[in-house]
């Protein structure tokens, strides 16, 4: 049995950065196990204290040296925490100082500036763009279509949902879904509500049995999960988008963060 070695995600704010560059690098060692422990919002010396303390608890546990994915912008409380002797990558005082010695002056350290409310238009962006993208979910609102820069299109549980509400978080883009039912593959060509958007149409698909047991999930022994309705359905689809030129992404073995990123990348070239 592999051991499993304590990782902490240690910051003075939310955490975000450095969960999501953790976690990237974790990936990386698939054939390690790690059990992660967030701590957000570490933001005194006492706190960081108390953090240390626990990563060396968990050291003594678990018999493994802890890894330490930190964004501390305190010069004193990242001393705390690399005092506790585990393997602390601190992704702000290393970067910090190859940009401190290139631009020759000092930075100016602000907590969870990176996703801070502080830039208030981007802020309410992203608020307008979650309104929006929760209004318009699962075919609701096709109206508003007109104010959508994207309109994903896929089988039910192809992943639409999450992925509009991602982006819209993500980068305060207006993200509508419209879900293909077997009533719209009764009739050629596509919906009529989307027709008229076609630059914005990015589909969505997967494996037959990754659909299958993601609908299991929720209606475990139905039609609705059997593998061939899923076979079906994703057939049907895929002629549907193909006919009318969508472009697909599968996003069988992706994470949402990727097919955000694709789906993105594939809109700034469309807008070129």
């Amino acid at each position: 049995m592999t051991p499993i070695r304590p990782v902490f995600i240690v910051s003075d704010h939310t955490g975000i950065t450095a969960e999501i560059i953790g976690k990237s690098l974790l990936s990386q060692f698939p054939g390690e196990a790690f059990a992660t422990e967030s701590l957000p919002f570490v933001d005194s010396l006492d706190k960081a204290e108390d953090a240390a303390n626990r990563i060396r608890d968990a050291w003594k546990v678990s018999n493994l040296k802890p890894l330490v994915f930190s964004t501390m912008t305190d010069a004193a409380a990242r001393s705390v925490l690399e005092a506790s002797g585990a393997l602390v990558m601190d992704v702000y005082g290393h970067f910090l100082a190859m940009m401190i010695g290139e631009l020759g002056r000092p930075a100016v350290p602000v907590k969870g500036q990176s996703h801070s409310a502080s830039d208030a238009g981007a802020y309410h962006g992203r608020i307008d763009a979650v309104n929006f993208s929760l209004a318009a979910d699962d075919g609701l609102a096709t109206q508003k279509y007109e104010q959508a820069d994207l309109i994903l299109v896929g089988v039910s549980r192809s992943g639409k949902t999450p992925t509009s509400l991602y982006m819209a978080m993500q980068y305060g883009l207006k993200v509508a879904n419209y879900p293909l039912t077997p009533e719209n593959f009764e009739q050629p060509g596509l919906p009529d509500s989307l027709k008229p958007y076609m630059a914005k149409l990015r589909g969505l698909t997967l494996r037959p049995e990754r659909l299958a047991e993601i609908r299991s999930e929720r209606r475990p022994n139905s039609n609705y999960a059997a593998l061939e309705t899923c076979k079906r359905e994703l057939d049907l689809a895929a002629r549907m988008m193909r006919d009318a030129g969508v472009p697909v992404l599968d996003s069988s073995a992706r994470s949402v963060e990727e097919i955000a990123a694709l789906l993105r990348q594939s809109l700034l070239k469309g807008a070129r």
